[in-house]
């Protein structure tokens, strides 16, 4: 990669004292270079949230992956493009949304942005339904709120899949969720609120702090151990059935011959 670095941080990544995201993210670190975050996690994927929409021919919207304003001036109008993307991998996602007078510009300037936002995804399998242990949806049920629309998800249990609207969807695969339960609060045609509201919320589920136990018991990990003893005590108890007719089979035997002697 042809890149100058122009922060510490970008210098540091550059010599290979910093080696991961995480580390960045643990620090505390403003990332200031979309560059950093390309050597760090090259395999990034990325979305084009829809929030634009142009009048349809049989009434409705026709939705756009970019939304044009007009301002009023002396010599006509002038139009500006606002666009947002999503970027993310399993376990990252990032954001951003910026505005240009072209549809490329807008896009790509988003795409910056989004790679400068980049923050972790806590997942876990926090379903009552669901003991797989695997990080299929999230460990508990969380909101977030941007503007005047309020998201909250919960975790589902796996094989229900995202039961969520189908542009938010794009989030969820590129963060790595297959499954999750959700409810909103607010009007969701507002597309850009509903992708913030997501993000928040993915950013309050990072504020909790848990101890090294309830992340286990969350990941259901020591469910599992249970779930693998639950064959041998299963065995146990067939074993005690089984003796116990053998038991009873002994006694009626011994009964009968016992009767069959006292009638002799």
């Amino acid at each position: 990669m042809d890149w100058k670095p122009k922060t510490e941080l970008g210098r540091e990544v550059v010599e290979g004292k910093i080696k991961s995201i995480d580390e960045i993210i643990d620090r505390g670190l403003k990332i200031k270079e979309p560059e950093i975050v390309d050597m760090l996690l090259p395999d990034l994927g990325k979305e084009i949230i829809f929030m634009g929409g142009s009048p349809g021919k049989g009434g409705g919207i026709k939705r756009t992956s970019t939304r044009r304003t007009a301002r009023m001036h002396k010599s006509g109008r002038r139009f500006n493009i606002n666009a947002c993307v999503i970027v993310g991998r399993p376990g990252y996602i990032g954001v951003g949304k910026a505005s240009g007078r072209e549809h490329v510009i807008a896009i790509e300037k988003a795409t910056q942005q989004a790679k400068m936002n980049i923050i972790p995804i806590r997942r876990g399998c926090g379903s009552w339904e669901c003991v797989c242990g695997k990080q299929h949806s999230i460990p508990f049920k969380i909101k977030g709120k941007a503007g005047s629309l309020t998201v909250e998800l919960l975790p589902a249990p796996k094989g229900i899949g995202l039961c969520i609207g189908d542009e938010m969807k794009k989030i969820f695969r590129l963060a790595g969720i297959d499954d999750i339960w959700s409810r909103v609060f607010g009007d969701s045609r507002t597309r850009l609120s509903y992708t913030l509201a997501i993000i928040d919320a993915f950013r309050n589920l990072n504020k909790f702090k848990l101890s090294e136990q309830e992340e286990k018991a969350l990941n259901k990990e020591e469910l599992i151990e249970d779930n693998k003893a639950v064959p041998e005590k299963e065995e146990t108890l067939e074993e005690m059935t089984q003796e116990i007719l053998a038991e009873e089979i002994l006694e009626s035997e011994t009964g009968s011959s016992e009767t069959s002697e006292t009638s002799e």
